[in-house]
């Protein structure tokens, strides 16, 4: 009996992801352990191996193809020869149902009758029943200002007539029997599915008009970074919290210890001290190393700190795991090796998906200040502005001038006090401002 190969969770958040590539193609005999394809999820581009050996029957989804839903049956495997002719003369079969439930799903919304025509070009109105096809959104529009929708020209997908058509249409034109429409209790859900897609299309048509533009398909890290950062600020009230922080023993530390590791090619950089720092903090101050769970609070005992790294369409997070108990020199090749391998998108979900807290540095890019948003399910994540001389009043009490940052951490209100997050922020600077504390 053949057997179902399925689109593979590659992470435990992983709900879809795109075919990226086939590796085999039907009628090659696999063995377990043969990479089959490559899948791309939303952060990185994995390769997908056979469990069981047999004959590579069919191929049900194409390489290219986004969106394709964890579970979803991709290719049929035959343990014998005889199972795979078997199932190339019944693939068309299984197939054709297939391919006659579209048009119907398709046609729901607007036909009542069960044979649409499928190939038909596209129109506003039904070959069948010669009713017009317009979202429900549009037709409320239309009965509100007298616009007869038979005499406007649908610009959605199959002619479809969208909010945009009705608006730019001549008013006063409308039929007697305009207003009757279908019941407003069962057109609403469709109306609120269809509003996003109107929205972008008015927004395009309006585009068109104004200015030279380009549409670009959000990619999959996009669609996710959209999504959860989006949670982020809908779900966790945000307490920001800011202190100035002096830099220069750091430095002067940070060049003396890259002088005693030269000999071994390790090179330490100002972000790998504040991780450390940070990670030495939240052990310090536990209260900020917390998830919050609903009815329930997360306290972890160790400070896995993940390191915002800008790579190409996106952002990732890479973990420095058992950041506080790291020295400096594994710290350092631990994230030269996370960022090299987070820019090739050779990251496997593991690595970049969990963390107990975050650090967002952005002074490398000159910015003096700004607030992150909290890496859901992380309560705090801290963002590090650039380092610039300011005048500083000194030890003795004299005005001076010295090496300054801000830093501002948020936090998840729900899981984390004010004063708990400013006692982190305050362990934060005593490591940075006397920084042998963190290899003592």
């Amino acid at each position: 009996m053949p057997t179902e190969i399925k689109m593979p969770a590659l992470s435990p958040t992983m709900e879809e992801g795109k075919l990226a590539k086939w590796l085999v193609k039907e009628g090659d005999e696999v063995v377990s352990g043969d990479i089959l394809a490559e899948i791309e999820t939303d952060k990185a581009t994995m390769e997908f191996e056979a469990v069981d050996e047999g004959v590579i029957t069919s191929i049900t989804v194409s390489e290219g193809t986004e969106g394709v839903k964890v579970g979803t049956v991709i290719a049929t495997l035959a343990g014998d020869d005889e199972e795979a002719r078997e199932t190339k003369a019944t693939a068309p079969a299984k197939a054709e149902p297939a391919k006659t439930e579209a048009p119907k799903e398709e046609s729901k919304p607007v036909v009542e009758e069960k044979k649409a025509p499928a190939s038909s070009a596209p129109s506003a109105r039904s070959a069948k029943e010669g009713r017009v096809v317009a979202s429900p959104l549009a037709k409320r529009l239309a009965a509100e200002k007298g616009v007869d929708l038979e005499s406007v020209t649908g610009s959605g997908p199959r002619g479809r007539i969208i909010k945009a058509d009705v608006d730019s249409a001549e008013p006063g034109t409308a039929k007697p029997k305009a207003a009757e429409t279908a019941p407003a209790p069962s057109t609403a859900p469709v109306a609120e599915k269809a509003a996003p897609v109107e929205m972008a299309a008015e927004t395009r048509a309006l585009l068109d008009d104004r200015v030279p533009h380009a549409v670009e398909k959000l990619s999959g890290m996009r669609k996710t970074i959209a999504r959860r950062l989006s949670q982020s600020m809908q779900e966790a009230p945000h307490i920001y919290l800011t202190v100035d922080v002096r830099l220069d023993k750091l430095l002067a530390m940070r060049a003396e210890v890259n002088a005693a590791l030269e000999p071994r090619g390790i090179k330490l950089s100002v972000n790998d001290l504040l991780i450390k720092a940070l990670g030495r903090a939240l052990i310090d101050v536990p209260e900020c190393n917390v998830t919050f769970a609903g009815n329930e609070l997360i306290r972890y005992q160790r400070a896995d700190i993940s390191m915002a790294v800008s790579i190409p369409g996106g952002l990732i997070t890479p973990i420095v795991s058992d950041a506080s108990g790291k020295s400096l020199s594994e710290i350092a090749t631990t994230t030269k090796d996370l960022i090299e391998r987070a820019q090739g998108g050779k990251l496997p979900p593991a690595e970049y998906q969990g963390g107990t807290a975050s650090i967002s540095n952005m002074g490398m890019l000159g910015i003096k200040q700004f607030t992150a948003v909290i890496n859901p399910p992380q309560s705090t994540i801290l963002a590090i502005g650039a380092g610039e001389k300011r005048p500083w009043v000194m030890d003795d009490g004299a005005l001076g001038v010295a090496t300054v940052m801000s830093a501002t951490g948020s936090f998840d209100h729900r899981a984390i006090d004010g004063a708990d997050g400013a006692r982190l922020m305050t362990a934060f600077k005593g490591y940075v401002e006397n920084p042998l504390g963190m290899v003592a």
